[in-house]
């Protein structure tokens, strides 16, 4: 699909659609309302006559509206008339691609860009619809011999900017949804893959092959490289499997100093979850190919970033194997010693993640980063404490959660800060090991995270559970590349801390303070 930029009227647009706001007080946005002059109160006729309403993301097509050089004119409800927020502008935006791919109009223009959407200014309104548009289209059918519903979608969107003067910011804006957009669609496409095709090797040379056509660095390491890290925390999950484990290291060195500390991040790669002997229930199970939706997040933010060309050093590490029951699968009891040295009581072969991921933690200290963020679908149970809506937070530096949060409220990508307090340290206790990898039910995300955090200690460390958000089921069932704008606009924030900029684009005119140290706990 081609983009474009444009400032211009609607009236004048020789294109198969134009798309236009309306309020549910029947009022017309500038756009509507020069479309409605030049037609002689068309389009004003047709709402007093209450075919639309204006209700948020209601959508209305007019064909042959008088004196327009347009085919069609797409009315979008905007609800109520007051200052528009982020979070309605999307769905506007959504509402209006999605009626759009209904139709055959393959070139459009929206004027929807143009709107005044509060503490935001031009760049961030064209990021927001271009992320927005490339998710509304997203469509994983590579496995079908038909596709039953097909989702047409136009073949050029042009965006539209208030002012001529626009036109720059509109570019950075679309050049930045862009690598997002593509970004969410590799971790969409990766999670969506089945188990059987989507291995840790297949992962493995995805994360190559990406990093190649880059120009970053990718190193792989195999079983024996893991053996001789001494990983037996991460081994001991890859036991029952005959596909073999591999770790994968990928290097940006985008800041102008190399030596400049990186930011890290760090994504479980489970490409399936048995349970292990641990088995998880047959009802669902299929899902559990959407184990390793942490590390194709981190591999999707790894690929914007790059695209963006941000000036950070960046560095991603994900562990990645299967977790199967057999002869030869850890069990209920085992004693497995991680790389750092401390030993673990497995309670559970199905808190496997953890597992993993601490081998990781304890691996990325050598690269002195400036922070790092682990990524994981952990736990059921930070589902049930935040739903499908919020991705669990945990930190154990309170600044870096801001951070993070903040990022998440910028782009609609909402994440949650949740405590990690010292006495739920308690409850992962062992009489025969340094812990054991569960604490029980209650507080199970907490826990996890307490888990972690004692991999953790030598550096700023955040962890995202994307348990509730890296995949819906039902008839949405698919990976939702979330959090990939999390990620990368915390990534865009560290840029521009490393670049001395306060003045943030798409928010309202605000500083950037620079991380300090504040203990979490």
């Amino acid at each position: 699909m081609e983009f474009n930029i444009k400032s211009g009227s609607p009236e004048k647009q020789r294109v198969a659609c134009v798309i236009v706001g309306v309020y549910e007080s029947r009022k017309l946005t500038l756009a509507a309302d020069l479309l409605d002059r030049i037609s002689n109160g068309f389009v004003s006729d047709v709402i007093r006559r209450g075919d639309m309403e204006g209700k948020l993301g209601s959508t209305l097509v007019l064909h042959s509206v008088p004196h327009a050089l347009c085919d069609r004119v797409m009315l979008v409800g905007l609800g109520k008339e007051r200052e528009f927020r982020a979070k309605e502008y999307r769905e506007a935006i959504r509402a209006s691609i999605r009626a759009l791919a209904q139709t055959s109009a393959n070139e459009a223009v929206s004027y929807l860009t143009e709107l005044p959407v509060k503490k935001h200014e031009v760049e961030w309104m064209v990021e927001q619809a271009t992320v927005v548009t490339l998710d509304a289209l997203y469509r994983f059918d590579r496995f079908k011999s038909k596709v039953d519903d097909p989702l047409r979608g136009p073949r050029k969107l042009t965006l539209a900017v208030p002012r001529r003067s626009d036109l720059a910011d509109g570019e950075k804006g679309l050049a930045r949804g862009l690598a997002i957009g593509a970004g969410m669609a590799l971790a969409k496409d990766l999670g969506n893959l089945p188990g059987n095709v989507c291995t840790p090797s297949y992962l493995a040379e995805e994360a190559r092959n990406m990093a190649q056509s880059l120009g970053a660095e990718a190193e792989i390491l195999d079983r024996a490289a893991i053996e001789a890290l001494g990983m037996g925390s991460f081994l001991s999950v890859a036991k029952g499997s005959v596909q073999d484990p591999h770790l994968i290291v990928l290097k940006h060195w985008g800041a102008k100093d190399r030596n400049d500390a990186p930011v890290a991040l760090v994504g479980k790669g489970i490409t399936f979850d048995s349970g292990g002997i641990s088995l998880k229930p047959g009802e669902g199970m299929d899902e559990m190919k959407f184990d390793m939706c942490g590390a194709a997040t981190v591999l999707g933010a790894f690929k914007a970033a790059v695209e963006m060309k941000l000036p950070i050093n960046l560095v991603a590490v994900v562990p990645t194997c299967e977790n199967m029951p057999s002869g030869g699968a850890v069990k209920p009891g085992d004693i497995v010693t991680s790389m750092s040295g401390q030993t673990i009581e497995v309670l559970n072969t199905d808190a496997e993640g953890r597992l993993i991921l601490c081998d990781a933690l304890t691996y990325t200290e050598r690269f002195n980063p400036s922070c790092v963020v682990d990524v994981a679908t952990l736990t059921g149970a930070c589902v049930v404490a935040l739903g499908h809506i919020a991705t669990g937070l945990y930190s154990n530096q309170d600044a870096l959660a801001r951070e993070l949060a903040a990022a998440g409220e910028e782009v609609g990508d909402r994440a949650w800060h949740m405590p990690l307090w010292e006495e739920y340290q308690e409850m992962i206790k062992s009489p025969f090991a340094d812990m054991a990898n569960i604490g029980g039910r209650p507080g199970g995300s907490v826990t996890a995270a307490c888990f972690l955090s004692r991999f953790a200690k030598s550096y700023d460390w955040a962890h995202l559970d994307i348990a509730g958000t890296a995949w819906k089921s039902g008839k949405e069932k698919g990976a939702t590349g979330r959090p990939v704008p999390l990620l990368v606009q915390f990534l865009q924030d560290r840029a521009d801390i490393a670049l001395g900029n306060v003045v943030r684009r798409g928010r309202p005119r605000r500083e950037v303070a620079e991380p300090v140290e504040d203990d979490a706990d």
